[in-house]
């Protein structure tokens, strides 16, 4: 496996505002993502078109994130800050600069909370840190399906399901507060009975909480040569209602507690704010 091509960045802001629910803030140590997920939206608002014309093969590294953070903190109101909500801040190349480490332990010694969305084991690097402080932190992990030959299709570098599982019950068992991300769900590849069962069932395992989404059709996703071509304009006349019942039936029956990935009154309103959240991300 090749690696990726790494370039240093400076930043003039660590936090940026945040529009999702329940999220104060956003912090994201990097620009780009190894894990090369084919469904991400977030190459969409990197601002850098070397990072998302070549989505998984280039990473930004802010340098300058770890002192502009420890300058924020002082002057900014504690609140609850999303760690990795356009970059996965766990990739591999956390293990080499620490950035993400760094950042949650001055947020947390400052009296942030931290929620934190990865796919990566690596989190568990820093339990030590999670579990000091675990009375203001959840850590989720998404999964979008326990077949690992799915996965590698859908998210060909990040790790298996497996190792996220493993992962998840792990940070469970030290009583810090768990989630799974059960998104995107494509049509014909994660929307299936089994896999609704089992994701149900390690959630209740863990004691953590469910959220769902289906797959948002992106322009890139429409191009004839993006894997997800045939399915886009499927996604878009799918009966997501009843997988969404059916999904909440499961939920119900093994006692999970489960909500759609972002709660708003419509599905416009949800759209039009993660839109406008992540094109100010991108400024």
């Amino acid at each position: 496996m090749s690696k990726p091509t790494i370039y240093s960045v400076k930043v003039k802001e660590a936090l940026s505002r945040s529009g999702l629910p329940d999220l104060d803030y956003a912090l994201n140590p990097y620009i780009g993502c190894w894990h090369a997920c084919i469904y991400c939206y977030a190459r969409l608002y990197t601002g850098d078109r070397r990072v998302s014309e070549n989505w998984g093969d280039i990473i930004l590294v802010k340098e300058n994130i770890v002192e502009t953070l420890r300058r924020e903190v002082k002057r900014r109101k504690p609140g609850v800050v999303g760690v990795g909500t356009i970059t996965d801040a766990y990739q591999p190349v956390e293990a080499l600069y620490g950035l993400t480490r760094k950042s949650i332990r001055i947020l947390l010694e400052n009296g942030f909370h931290t929620s934190i969305q990865t796919k990566n084991p690596l989190v568990l690097r820093d339990l030590d840190i999670l579990k000091k402080y675990k009375d203001r932190v959840d850590v989720g992990f998404t999964i979008t399906t326990l077949d690992k030959d799915i996965a590698r299709i859908i998210e060909p570098r990040a790790p298996p399901p497996k190792a996220r599982a493993k992962a998840l019950e792990r940070i469970s068992e030290e009583g810090i507060e768990t989630w799974v991300f059960y998104g995107p769900i494509i049509p014909g590849l994660n929307d299936d009975e089994e896999t609704i069962s089992g994701l149900v069932e390690l959630v209740r395992q863990t004691g953590s909480i469910l959220y769902y989404d289906k797959l948002r059709v992106k322009k890139f996703m429409e191009k004839p040569d993006h894997p997800l071509y045939t399915v886009a304009e499927r996604a878009k006349r799918y009966p997501w209602r009843k997988l969404y019942a059916k999904i909440r039936e499961e939920c119900r029956r093994r006692k999970v507690k489960c909500m759609p990935g972002m709660e708003y009154k419509t599905v416009e309103e949800k759209v039009n704010t993660l839109d406008k959240y992540m094109y100010s991300l991108s400024k």
